[in-house]
């Protein structure tokens, strides 16, 4: 029997960089050999450990460990702490996302569109809510749009629904791809974005809480405007300490909740345990929204808003889009692939300009589950 001959420190490198050695270690019975030079695997069994640790398996063949890096800066609200490596499940959904948007900017450029003009218009120097105005004016949103939705819920959904009409392609996931066993971690990132002049792409994490998820889209929205690709966890709704992510956060804030109008209402709201209910409801946010907003404007302090988010996760449980028997799959694969990032792959590939194999590929959906999931975005399945 054939064996192959790898490097133990790259062996150690993609057990530890998997996240789940003890189970690895279980499922290998000779891998204390591997790592001890005493033994090597066979070809078959590399490559069962690549699939394991979810390494590339040609990185398997190295002399030394490769460095892997973010292709896009990274903040994370952590104080002092050393920044962790990035897991494999953020680096490979940042690849996919990359080569969707790499695809729909050369398709774009083709079809003769122009940059679209919001894409760094902004400035950390301006006034964050003149940035907000003008999101809202892009998005074609006035001041007082969520209010006019019947939940928070159906607020987030008109918030995609905007951005991917203006010009933004949106993706929501819980999980790496379309793998139901991968589930991405909301405590590395809640969501990242993707600058580019003609296909900007932001990803909310699908496994976060619910009630995150608008903040962290407002918050993406921002970065488009500023022109800076990042991920970010925005731990208990903070930003880390780089301007550019702070300043992200006050226009987030004052776009979902505008500063004069949060005082108005708290100032009627009164000083019962609801309160905090009321003023979410006005504004058609999540109670955490509202109260974040409210420590911004030191309305509360931070311990009082700390106290709240404790109860809160307490209350709630993260939602995580993913397939379940029986349930709503082709909605899933619409929120993770985007309605204008379907609809354009499919009526590319129905149109002879891109190969039906390609489109596959893009999105993740082979043959009649491909063509099922085009019978739905035609018949305009709802988000």
């Amino acid at each position: 029997m054939t064996r192959v001959t790898v490097s133990e420190s790259v062996l150690r490198w993609a057990l530890e960089r998997s996240g789940k050695s003890e189970v690895i270690r279980k499922k290998f019975k000779h891998l204390s050999e591997w790592l001890e030079g005493k033994k090597q695997p066979t070809l078959h069994q590399l490559e069962d450990f690549a699939r394991a640790t979810h390494t590339p398996l040609g990185y398997l063949f190295l002399s030394e460990p490769p460095e892997e890096r973010l292709p896009i800066p990274h903040f994370r609200t952590l104080g002092d702490e050393p920044l962790p490596r990035p897991s494999p499940s953020l680096l490979e959904t940042v690849q996919i996302m990359e080569r969707r948007q790499a695809w729909m900017r050369e398709y774009l450029i083709e079809q003769g569109h122009e940059p679209l003009p919001f894409v760094r218009s902004a400035h950390v120097a301006n006034e964050p809510e003149q940035v907000a105005r003008e999101i809202r004016r892009a998005l074609e949103l006035t001041e007082d749009w969520a209010a006019r939705q019947p939940s928070w819920t159906a607020a987030l959904r008109q918030m995609e629904k905007k951005a991917e009409k203006a010009g933004i392609l949106v993706a929501v996931s819980g999980i790496v791809g379309t793998n139901t066993h991968r589930k991405l971690d909301p405590s590395e990132f809640r969501g990242f974005v993707l600058i580019d002049e003609y296909a900007p792409l932001v990803f909310i994490n699908g496994a976060d809480y619910k009630a995150s998820q608008m903040f962290t889209l407002a918050h993406e929205l921002a970065h488009v405007w500023l022109g800076s690709s990042a991920a970010f966890d925005l731990r208990e709704l903070q930003p880390a300490k780089d301007e550019t992510e702070q300043t992200c956060n006050r226009i987030a804030a004052e776009f979902l909740v505008p500063a004069a109008k949060l005082r108005q209402a708290w100032s009627s709201a009164g000083q019962n345990a609801e309160r905090f209910q009321t003023v979410a409801r006005q504004f058609k946010v999540s109670e955490i929204v509202a109260v974040r907003r409210a420590l911004d404007l030191e309305i509360i302090t931070k311990s009082e808003f700390l106290d709240f988010y404790q109860g809160y996760r307490e209350r709630e449980r993260p939602i995580v889009h993913r397939d379940k028997k029986g349930g709503n799959f082709y909605a899933n694969q619409a929120l993770y692939l985007g309605r204008r990032f379907a609809e354009t792959v499919i009526g590319a590939a129905r149109e002879g300009r891109l190969l039906y194999r390609d489109a596959y590929r893009l999105t993740g959906l082979y043959g009649e589950t491909f063509e099922g999931f085009a019978r739905f975005i035609a018949s305009g399945g709802p988000l």
